[in-house]
């Protein structure tokens, strides 16, 4: 190989490097915004999300697993799990599915900013959704339907008797 062949390799290999680090330095910066952008919807402090240890802390805090759980995530091996279960029980906080969750994991740098500037909602903490008759409870256990029928509550401004007669007014007439 002559020494033309050899510096144009090297100029090649340098521009490559430089595009590479330059696109990781771009992924990075949109998985910072984008774990930010989660946090603060889940009502946590966004700068949590670039601290190394604390953002897996507030991440169990976020999904609503106890804290003991941040030593599981430093055992070889035990940690992919755990993720994996976290990545699934963040998924189903924001009201997203299974299917979103291994999105996230295996996709993050595409699924994470939809979970962070996208529609996603934190209802609460403990798995919960913003699905309809899900509100109420955790994922997967049906809640009753609100009785369309109730008796509204009665008002404490008005005197004793008139929500009793405002009813009768209601009824069908007996004949």
């Amino acid at each position: 190989m002559s020494d033309s062949e050899a510096t144009g390799l090297g100029v090649l290999g340098v521009l490559f490097g430089g595009v590479f680090f330059i696109v990781m330095i771009a992924i990075w910066v949109v998985m910072v915004a984008s774990m930010w952008k989660v946090f603060v919807k889940a009502g946590q402090p966004g700068w949590a999300a670039i601290v190394p240890v604390y953002n897996a802390v507030i991440l169990l805090q976020i999904i609503g697993k106890p804290l003991w759980w941040i030593i599981l995530l430093l055992i070889p091996l035990v940690n992919f799990v755990v993720m994996i279960m976290v990545t699934i029980d963040l998924a189903k906080s924001f009201g997203k599915s299974t299917g979103f969750a291994f999105g996230l994991l295996l996709l993050s740098f595409i699924f994470f900013p939809i979970l962070g500037f996208g529609d996603a909602r934190y209802p609460r903490p403990g798995r919960r959704t913003g699905r309809p008759g899900h509100d109420a409870g955790f994922v997967g256990v049906p809640q009753p339907e609100p009785s369309h029928n109730a008796t509204p509550p009665p008002d404490p401004r008005e005197p004793p008797g008139a929500q009793e007669s405002r009813n009768r007014a209601r009824l069908p007439a007996r004949e």
